[in-house]
C-alpha cells in the first residue's frame, strides 16, 4: 500500500491511499502521525488501519500534484519533535569501490583509515541475527522537521553553501509510540540534498555538509521493501527554471535542483533533428558529455 499526506482545496490536511490515478481519503484522522498512533493503540498494522478508515471520498492525484497540495508523508505538529538523520558506510557501494575496499580489508587493520575500519565493521556485523546487537553504522544529523521541504517545492539554500547536490536516498519512516518504542511505518524515496564541496574538503566536515534542507516522499510505501527497485524518470518539460535551488519532480518523491549557479540553466543538448526524430533534453549539470562536432554551411552544430 502507498499512502500520502496532502491538503484539500480548503487547506485542511488529509491522509490518502493511492489507488492508481485517484486518492482515497482516509477518514477520522488528518495526519499520518495520527493514523500511525491509532494503529499502534489498536494493535493494527498501518495498512490495516488505513483500510478500516478508507472512505468513499476520492481526489484526483494529478490535481493534487499540479496544485502543489502534496505534503511530506510524515511530519509532526511540533517540528522540534521530528528528527531527520542518516546513516552510511554499511552499504556495499558500487562494484568497483567494493572491490578496492575488499582488497584493502586484507591489510593490517592498524593501517586502515577510520572510514575503512567502519566499513569493515559493517561488513562483519551489519546484519545481526534476531535478538543480537550489530555494528553501529556511521550516523549524521540533518536537522529537525523544519528542514523538510514538501515534494516538488523549492529548496532554500543558505548563502554560505558552496554546492547544492541532489542525493537520491531510501528513507525509513519511524514513529515513537505511546509505549515508548520505535515503530517503522514504511519507506519513501528521498533527496538528501547536501553540500559535496564542503564534504570533500575534509571528512570532519561531513556533518557540516549535511545541515541542508532535504525532501522525501510524496508516497509512503507500507510493508516490506521490494528486493529490487526499478523506475524511470521523466522531466516535465512545460516547467522552466526560475531560481536557484528550485526542485522539479521527476517521479513522486524524486527531486533535482534546477541549477547550481545563479543565472546558469541546466545543461541541455538540442541537436538538429533528422527527419522523423524529435529532440529531447536529457542531460543535467555535471553530466559527462561526449559529442561529435561537424561543420555546416550555415554554422556549427552538435
Amino acid at each position: 500500500m502507498r499512502l500520502i499526506q496532502f491538503e484539500d482545496r480548503q487547506g485542511s490536511r488529509k491522509v490518502g491511499i493511492v489507488c492508481g490515478k485517484a486518492i482515497n481519503v482516509v477518514s477520522q484522522v488528518s495526519t499520518m502521525h495520527e493514523l500511525a498512533l491509532l494503529a499502534i493503540a489498536e494493535g493494527n498494522s498501518l495498512e490495516r488501519q488505513a483500510q478500516l478508515l478508507n472512505s468513499n471520498t476520492s481526489e484526483d492525484y494529478a490535481a493534487i500534484l499540479k496544485e502543489n497540495r502534496i505534503l511530506a508523508p510524515l511530519d509532526h505538529a511540533d517540528p522540534a519533535h521530528c528528527l531527520v538523520s542518516g546513516t552510511g558506510l554499511t552499504h556495499l557501494g558500487s562494484a568497483s569501490t567494493r572491490d578496492k575496499m575488499h582488497q584493502k580489508l586484507d591489510d593490517d587493520e592498524s593501517a586502515m583509515t577510520d572510514t575503512m575500519r567502519m566499513f569493515k565493521w559493517g561488513l562483519e556485523g551489519g546484519r545481526p541475527g534476531r535478538g543480537k546487537v550489530g555494528a553501529q553504522p556511521e550516523w549524521f544529523y540533518k536537522g529537525d522537521g523544519d528542514i523538510v521541504v514538501n515534494p516538488g517545492a523549492a529548496f532554500p539554500m543558505p548563502e554560505f553553501a558552496e554546492d547544492a547536490g541532489e542525493e537520491p536516498e531510501l528513507t525509513g519512516l519511524y514513529i515513537i509510540g505511546d509505549d515508548g518504542q520505535p515503530h517503522r511505518l514504511g519507506f519513501a524515496i528521498g533527496n538528501e540534498f547536501s553540500d559535496h564541496v564542503v564534504e570533500r574538503k575534509n571528512y570532519l566536515y561531513l556533518a557540516h555538509s549535511k545541515l541542508r534542507y532535504c525532501s522525501f516522499g510524496p508516497e509512503l510505501l507500507v510493508g516490506e521493501l521490494p528486493a529490487n527497485l526499478v523506475g524511470m524518470s521523466r522531466i516535465r518539460r512545460e516547467r522552466r527554471p526560475r531560481h536557484l535551488g528550485e526542485g522539479i519532480p521527476l517521479r513522486p518523491g524524486q527531486h533535482v535542483p534546477r541549477h547550481r549557479e545563479p543565472g546558469v540553466p541546466p545543461l541541455q543538448v538540442q541537436p538538429v533533428p533528422a527527419a522523423g526524430r524529435h529532440p529531447r533534453a536529457f542531460l543535467r549539470h555535471r553530466d559527462a558529455v561526449v559529442c561529435r562536432r561537424r561543420a555546416h554551411a550555415v554554422g556549427r552544430h552538435l
